[in-house]
Parts: C-alpha cells; sequence; structure tokens
C-alpha cells in the first residue's frame, strides 16, 4: 500500500477527499493529514510517504513553497495539486517545477481516481527497477556467491528436500533451466612434485598456493558469465570444481585458458579432469564424481587413463555406496572390510583401470565420512594431493590396508548409538544444521542420518543443546533471516525460502514472535539506525 499525505488548510475539502474514492482498491492508504505546508514538512521529517496531495493557497507556508521544500529534500515524492481555478497559474508553474498533474475544485470522482492510478503506474514501475537492482546488488554480493555455491554442492552430494522445492531454490541463483540442459563437470587441481635443484619447489607446496589458485580459477571462470558455476567442495579443499553448459570447443578453451593462467601467475600446470555430460539434477552427483575420477586418473603415467568422457563414469553402483557406508555409519568395520574387498577383487578381475577406479571412488566416499565426522586425515591419506599413491597399490591386498586404515580412522571418530561421543555426536550434528538450515530438515532426518532412535535422539538434543531440535533449527534459520534483512532489499518471499521456511506468512508469524516485530518493522528500524 502506497502511503498518502493530504494537505488542505480546510478540514472539509480533506473530509472530502477521503470520502471521494475506495483509496484501499486503488492500493492506496491515506497515512496523514496536514493543514498547510509548514505541518507537512514537519510529518514528511519523521514518517515515509509516497504521494502527496496539496492544495496552494494556504496560510504560513503555501503550495509553491511546499513544491520547492520537497524538490529540495525529498526529491522521491509523487505530488499532486488540488487548487481552485484563480490560482491556475500557480499550479501550472508548479507541474512545470516538480508536480506530476493538478486537478481543478471542485475534484470530480473520475478526475481523482484516474490521476491518483497514474502515480500508483509509476511507483510500480519505479518500484520494480529498485527490485531488480537490488536482487542484481545482491547477485554481486559475496553472500550470495557463497549461497549459490553451497547450493550445488548440495545438489552433487546430499540432495536434501522435495525436487520441487529445488527446482524454487535453482530459480534463485538462476539455474532453474539447467535441469533441462546437458551439462560437464570439470575439476581443477594442482599436484606435489619432487624438489628442484635449488631445493624451494617444496616451500610451494599445492596447500601453500591454494588461495592464489582459486583466486585465479575464479577470474577464469567469470568469464564465461552464466554459462560456467565455480565451487569448491569442503572435502577436497585444493581442488576446484566447473559445472558448466560449455560446448566442447568452449569447454577445451576454457581448460587452455586456466591452464596458461594458473602456471603464469603461481608456476604450477594444473590438472584438469573432465566428467561425462549429464542432464537433469538428480544426475549431477554422478557428473560430478566423474570429473573427479578423471583428474585423478589423469595423472602422467597413469595407466589407462580415461581417454573419453563417459570412460570417468563410477565404477560402484550408488546402491553399493550406499551399503558400504551403511556399515561404516554403524560401526560394522568387519562387514565394511568384507564388502570391500570382493567389489575390489571383482573390479580387478575386470581391468586394472576399474581397479583404479573403484579405489578412488571408495577413498571419496571415506573422505566425505572423514569430513562429516570431524576426522582429520593426514597427508599420507590423501588421494586428492597425491593420486600417484594409487600406482603403488597394485593388489587387492595392498589397496584393502590404505583403505581399510582410513576406514578405521572415520569409525573411531564417529559417536556410536550406544552414547559412546555424545559431545562428538551433538558437535556434528549442529554442524550438519548448521550447513544446511536452508534445506527441510527434520528430527526423524537427522536421527536416521545418525544412527539413532528419533524418540531418544529428541531428548538427546534437547539434554544436550539446551532447547528442542525445532528451536535449534529456527533460531539458526533466523539469525540468517536477520542479516538478509539487514544487508538486502530482498522480498520476503526469497528470504522465507534461502532461509528454510516454508512461507513467507509462517516466517514472518516466527518472526514477530521472536522479536516482537515483522519482518518489514526489523528491516525499516536497522535502516533507520545505519
Amino acid at each position: 500500500m502506497y502511503r498518502v499525505l493530504i494537505v488542505d488548510d480546510e478540514p472539509e475539502i480533506r473530509q472530502g477527499l477521503k470520502l471521494k474514492i475506495n483509496w484501499e482498491q486503488l492500493g492506496l492508504t491515506i497515512a496523514g493529514e496536514a493543514r498547510n505546508g509548514a505541518e507537512a514538512m514537519e510529518k514528511l521529517a519523521t514518517e515515509a510517504f509516497d504521494i502527496v496531495i496539496t492544495d496552494m493557497n494556504m496560510p504560513l507556508m503555501n503550495g509553491v513553497s511546499l513544491l520547492k521544500a520537497c524538490r529540495e529534500q525529498h526529491p522521491e515524492l509523487r505530488l499532486l495539486i488540488i487548487t481552485g481555478y484563480e490560482d491556475i497559474h500557480y499550479a501550472k508553474a508548479a507541474v512545470r517545477h516538480q508536480a506530476r498533474d493538478y486537478l481543478l475544485k471542485p475534484v470530480a470522482r473520475t478526475e481523482l481516481t484516474e490521476a491518483l492510478t497514474r502515480l500508483c503506474q509509476e511507483l510500480d514501475a519505479e518500484r520494480v527497477e529498485q527490485d531488480q537492482a537490488s536482487i542484481m546488488q545482491w547477485r554481486m554480493s559475496q553472500y550470495y556467491m557463497e549461497m549459490k555455491e553451497h547450493f550445488i554442492v548440495h545438489l552433487v552430494k546430499e540432495k536434501l528436500g522435495q525436487e520441487r522445492d529445488m527446482l524454487e531454490r535453482a530459480r534463485l541463483f538462476r539455474l532453474d533451466d539447467w535441469d533441462a540442459r546437458a551439462v560437464r563437470f570439470l575439476t581443477a587441481g594442482l599436484r606435489e612434485r619432487s624438489s628442484g635443484q635449488d631445493g624451494q619447489e617444496s616451500v610451494r607446496t599445492p596447500e601453500k598456493l591454494r588461495l592464489p589458485f582459486e583466486l585465479v580459477c575464479r577470474e577464469n571462470v567469470n568469464t564465461y558469465a552464466e554459462a560456467a558455476c565455480v565451487f569448491r567442495d569442503p572435502n577436497f579443499p585444493g581442488l576446484m570444481h566447473i559445472v558448466s553448459t560449455l560446448d566442447d570447443k568452449q569447454l577445451a578453451s576454457l581448460t587452455c585458458m586456466l591452464k596458461r593462467s594458473v602456471f603464469s601467475y603461481i608456476g604450477y600446470e594444473p590438472f584438469v579432469g573432465i566428467g561425462h555430460s549429464v542432464v537433469g539434477f538428480k544426475q549431477w552427483g554422478e557428473g560430478y564424481l566423474s570429473a573427479l575420477l578423471t583428474w585423478n586418473l589423469s595423472d602422467r603415467g597413469m595407466p589407462e587413463a580415461p581417454r573419453g568422457a563417459a570412460e570417468g563414469q563410477a565404477a560402484l553402483s550408488e546402491d553399493t555406496v550406499k551399503i558400504l557406508r551403511s556399515y561404516l555409519q554403524r560401526g560394522e568395520l568387519s562387514s565394511f572390510e568384507e564388502a570391500m574387498w570382493r567389489e575390489l577383487a571383482e573390479a580387478l578381475d575386470i581391468s586394472r583401470s576399474r581397479f583404479i577406479k573403484v579405489i578412488f571412488q571408495l577413498y571419496l566416499m571415506l573422505e566425505t565420512l572423514a569430513h562429516a565426522s570431524r576426522v582429520h586425515l593426514d597427508g599420507s591419506e590423501k588421494l586428492w594431493l597425491r593420486p600417484e599413491m594409487v600406482l603403488g597399490l597394485e593388489s587387492v591386498r595392498k589397496a584393502a590396508t590404505f583403505l581399510q586404515r582410513i576406514a578405521a580412522h572415520v569409525v573411531e571418530g564417529q559417536p556410536s548409538a550406544e552414547g559412546r561421543g555424545e559431545p562428538s555426536l551433538m558437535e556434528a550434528v549442529q554442524h550438519y544444521i548448521d550447513d544446511n538450515y536452508m534445506y527441510d530438515l527434520n528430527l526423524t532426518m537427522i536421527s536416521e542420518r545418525f544412527n539413532y532412535n528419533p524418540s531418544y535422539f529428541s531428548e538427546m538434543f534437547k539434554a544436550k543443546a539446551g532447547k528442542t531440535f525445532i528451536q535449534y533449527l529456527t533460531d539458526i534459520r533466523m539469525v540468517h533471516a536477520t542479516r538478509l534483512l539487514k544487508e538486502t532489499k530482498l522480498g520476503l518471499w526469497e528470504i522465507a525460502e534461502l532461509t528454510g521456511f516454508s512461507n513467507a506468512s509462517y516466517f514472518s508469524t516466527k518472526f514477530k514472535r521472536m522479536y516482537g516485530m515483522n519482518p518489514s518493522e526489523y528491516r525499516q528500524a536497522t535502516t533507520r539506525k545505519n
């Protein structure tokens, strides 16, 4: 509703205007009245208005002076003049300077309606333009980029929520049409190399060059605007990933440019792996994994490295990975080891290339679980940094021994269902909620993820966190919602979607209950303070 201020020294005129038309139907509300220009300026100094309807002939401060003051102090206002025939020359002069229109007394209902409709259309157009500018500004912000990357990582790894919710969230990041397009993932990273003659290479390791490598990658990908997105996976801090709708020629050009730029700036030529083409968000995880596998196999001297995109596909099925993961999450290390030996043996019987793929795929699963459990892997266990280590794992026994050691670390770091390690469990649960608050989380989902009975988990969470699961989740969401209210001009629907609330109405209700004011009032209050 646009706010209107009526300025006229005659109470009958002000009352007549209020009764003349259906203001609410036009999207207007009469938010104030003033008897002259001086009183109007006092109200404008303390309250927000969109439209001022004013007479020209008033005591203390007439309409001409009021228009001049408004032009200097409140240029955003829409001014509409209502005046008598004898003051028409003032009205015409005012229109030339500031006012949008003027009407003669007595004012006809249709004329007033038409004039106000035009002003509302102007304000609507201006608001749309401001909203677009605000959204564009937000899209350029660091916060937006972080949330967009988090969403992409979520698509390739977690797959929380319903398909419809995923499409809605994709729309916020201008990725909704990517669900129907063929995309390919690209993984780039640096690897350890032997020291040079001057012995300086050992000082400049890939891990120490991570930040400049990331900056160069982002700068190169930004040149492709809406056709490519760069992101980081927390599980693989030394790697940079790109998802794109580029064709083969453009992707080859991006790869060459990336290699030249990285070598030029930091003296390393990155290894790049390109995954096979996939269509649909449901397949993004497979496309991402294929890029990781291709990157791991694309080293100098690696046997049977894949020559085509399709050869980068995963060796283990998704169901097999789920079974192996569940063994570890339940602490059934012997069952995991037995199944792992079987998969490795079957892969080696097929080919050396498939055997290597299975090793890497099992390793990627283990490192993901290690990250979730806050288990630190030392340098000797990081295949993403030294993928050439796989050359030494030429037998099932050696490969299984290497992977079993990591699996044991993961299981030791996970809390048990009997209550052992509950402090670390709560830390892992809270970390998971903090990372995924924007998605459709519920108690049953979280308890199953951490292998607990929902009822027991609910009581334990409340005892350890000091609040219920829902209260904790709502508090986290509200922290991010207030940040968006203060730092952006996004609407309530967008903020509700970005922070995990089901709709704007529910968000507003919860917000007012927590802060004693609705989101719009909170935004106005924080804006005035700044």
